[in-house]
């Protein structure tokens, strides 16, 4: 693991990375979801597309990452944008998962991979927006102690400043950033994934017009276990591998 510091709007963040296979020319950068880190995707793709040099880095707050203030999605990108510029990183190939796919996207590669990715907003469940009137009710009533327990698992434990930023990238719909995205873009998704739902890929694969859909058994993470199958639909194997 190695640390990056780098420049944003007058800030100096330190941002934690991890690179493999050094010596490939082509490069592949790996975007981990909300409340995880750059080892989920480390532990899922490390033995496979190994062609590239791989690029597994912790957005800010998140890992071992540093986050001064609240971001927008469109910042983060930024940030990502910079690092990669310091690191002398041009990834033909950025793989985002859930809330790492909404920064894939704004950073705009030629093939753009999508698992279980978020930037769609779709009408709640009932339970979650039963969870938000509650809470309006406790706050309105001074019970704002017990927002714990409505909280989504997604913000529990996070300091202001996290709980800031997901409010902010939370509700962020990205629907036109991806109709007017011109690369080739694959796309996986859970069958089961109870977090972004089913409907939201098939609007994404409307949405881009070079792009395919292949839906796999499992929720959310359903990707942990499918490496190989994700590396052969995204560039295909030699025989034999």
């Amino acid at each position: 693991m190695a640390v990056k510091k780098v420049n944003f709007e007058n800030m100096q963040l330190d941002i934690s990375y991890l690179l493999l296979n050094q010596d490939k020319e082509k490069s592949i950068l790996f975007l981990h979801g909300w409340g995880a880190n750059k080892e989920i995707m480390k532990n899922s793709f490390g033995n496979f597309f190994k062609d590239y040099c791989h690029i597994y880095v912790d957005f800010p707050g998140f890992g071992n990452s540093s986050m001064q203030k609240a971001m927008n999605s469109h910042e983060i990108k930024s940030v990502m944008e910079e690092f990669l510029r310091s690191v002398k990183k041009n990834p033909q190939i950025i793989i985002g998962h859930s809330f790492g796919g909404k920064i894939a996207l704004l950073l705009n590669p030629k093939t753009l991979v999508l698992l279980g990715s978020a930037g769609i907003v779709l009408p709640k469940r009932f339970s979650v927006r039963l969870r938000i009137k509650l809470f309006k009710i406790c706050k309105f009533l001074g019970l704002g102690k017990f927002y714990t327990f409505f909280a989504s698992k997604d913000i529990k434990g996070m300091d202001k400043v996290m709980y800031e930023t997901f409010k902010k990238v939370v509700n962020e719909d990205m629907s036109g950033v991806f109709k007017d995205y011109e690369g080739r873009a694959v796309i996986f998704w859970g069958k089961d994934d109870d977090t972004m739902s089913l409907a939201a890929a098939l609007k994404i694969k409307d949405f881009i017009k070079n792009s395919t859909l292949h839906v796999f058994e499992g929720g959310h993470f359903f990707f942990s276990n499918k490496g190989k199958s994700i590396e052969k639909l995204t560039i295909g194997v030699k025989e034999g591998e």
